[in-house]
């Protein structure tokens, strides 16, 4: 793939879902999942181990609007292929999301931790080669705690432009360059490595728990 393609065409939109697919399991938090290219995986994850409600929309649903009336009490911002800054629709509807008087909880991972950083107002740029394999050490800045996790990307988040209500959640430590951020007080968190991962390590799989603990959290509220 040339670089051009990489960076000038819209990838996720040739990736994700044409419509909306439905996981109902009554009594369940109820999650909305964007597809940017979504691993089996991950809604496998969700399905069977969060036992969550799960639907999942297309890259460009427009959930301002919402026309297929969606009920959900907490988005995830899936991973995906290419420059983030292609995905404006995505990055709009994110915008209108963190900008509620009571937002509901929100978390990416890979290409959803750029995408949420570009709807907070920071930038991202491309990576020399990029982080791949299932071997990228990744730290903790809350505990400290490095963990071993997968990935596959090759644009980074600049943290120098995260605002100041958004800080490092996790911190790659070979190149030092980002692996997730989160909001200092509201429900908003993504990382840029992939915790289910299938096959690799599952060491961050506690992320998922998080997600939807604050879900139920926000929903009983």
């Amino acid at each position: 793939m040339s670089l051009t393609t990489q960076t000038q065409k819209n990838l996720v939109a040739a990736v994700s879902t044409k419509k909306v697919l439905r996981f109902p399991r009554p009594d369940s938090p109820r999650i909305i999942a964007y597809d940017c290219g979504i691993k089996f995986n991950i809604v496998r994850y969700l399905l069977n181990e969060e036992k969550v409600d799960l639907t999942v929309v297309p890259f460009d649903y427009d959930l301002e609007t919402n026309p297929e009336n969606i009920i959900y009490y907490g988005i995830f911002i899936s991973n995906g292929p290419g420059n983030p800054e292609m995905c404006t629709e995505t990055i709009k509807t994110l915008r209108w999301i963190l900008g509620q008087e009571k937002p509901k909880p929100v978390f990416g991972i890979c290409l959803g931790n750029q995408l949420l950083a570009l709807a907070a107002g920071a930038r991202t740029y491309k990576l020399k080669y990029g982080n791949r394999g299932m071997n990228q050490p990744a730290i903790d800045m809350r505990t400290t705690k490095c963990y071993i996790t997968p990935q596959n990307h090759g644009f980074a988040v600049d943290m120098e432009t995260l605002p100041y209500e958004w800080k490092t959640f996790f911190l790659n430590a070979n190149d030092k360059t980002n692996e997730g951020i989160i909001h200092r007080t509201k429900p908003f968190l993504s990382v840029q490595f992939h915790p289910e991962a299938c096959g690799g390590p599952t060491d961050t799989a506690f992320l998922f728990k998080i997600f939807i603990d604050l879900v139920r959290e926000h929903h009983i509220a």
